[in-house]
This record gives C-alpha cells, sequence and structure tokens, in this order.
C-alpha cells in the first residue's frame, strides 16, 4: 500500500514540475501569422510574387502569371532534357505583342503588329496563325 501510494506521489510531483508555460491561443495566431507573413514575401520592384509564378507585363501594367495568361512557346530544338518555354501575350485590342524569353536580358519585349496575325521587328517575329516565334529569321519556337 505504501509502495502505491509513493509511486501516486511521485507521479504527481514530475507532472507538477513542467515549468514550460503554457501558450494561449493568441500567442498561437500570432505565431502562425508571423510564419504566414515570412513564406511567399519575394515580392519584386513592381510588386509581382515571383514564389506564386508572377511575372510584370508592361503591355498590361499588371502582375500576372504567363502560365495562366499568355501563349506558351516551346523550342524547337531542345540540347537538355529541360524544356524552358517562352510567352507570348496580346494586348486587349491586338495591336501589340509582348514576348517574354527565357534568354532575353530584358524582362519582355513588345512588338507591334505588321499584318494580318504577324507582329514583328528586327529581331523577332511572331505568327499567330502557325504559332511560330521566328528569331533572327530562324524558327526557335512553337506551339
Amino acid at each position: 500500500m505504501n509502495k502505491g501510494i509513493g509511486l501516486i506521489l511521485g507521479l504527481f510531483m514530475f507532472v507538477g514540475c513542467n515549468n514550460t508555460p503554457k501558450k494561449t491561443t493568441t500567442s498561437i495566431v500570432e505565431e502562425t501569422t508571423q510564419e504566414t507573413q515570412l513564406i511567399g514575401g519575394d515580392k519584386d520592384n513592381q510588386g509581382c510574387l515571383s514564389s506564386a509564378g508572377e511575372t510584370w507585363s508592361t503591355l498590361r501594367q499588371t502582375c500576372l502569371r504567363l502560365f495562366d495568361e499568355g501563349i506558351r512557346l516551346n523550342p524547337v530544338t531542345t540540347e537538355d532534357s529541360a524544356v524552358i518555354s517562352a510567352f507570348v501575350l496580346l494586348s486587349e485590342d491586338q495591336a501589340k505583342l509582348e514576348l517574354f524569353l527565357p534568354e532575353a536580358d530584358a524582362k519582355s519585349i513588345i512588338l507591334e503588329k505588321k499584318g494580318e496575325n504577324i507582329y514583328e521587328d528586327r529581331t523577332y517575329k511572331f505568327d499567330v496563325n502557325e504559332g511560330v516565334l521566328y528569331i533572327d529569321g530562324h524558327k526557335q519556337y512553337a506551339k
């Protein structure tokens, strides 16, 4: 009987010595909010969230996700297993086209409409009907 009472008293003392402060509901909510703010807070100069796939569009003057709104163009030839796509975005009135190339120094290139479904400048030409982008006269990307 004495052993049983000693065991119970020892258990109460062990539990009673746990001095870790208990978190209140408020502090748990505050910690969760702080963690949420740290994740994905990588805005660029225009305020676009690159971790969410957002890119600044000069043509539309807003952040957008190219893979949702643009036309995906894949390289005609691939030298390695990684396929990095280019994207094309038309203006609302379809008078201009914004070109996003993975290897371009500039963020995007604006092309003017030159003919029936043709957008081009000295270097780039995109044919909407064919879905083909020519760079320096060579077919580089296609739908």
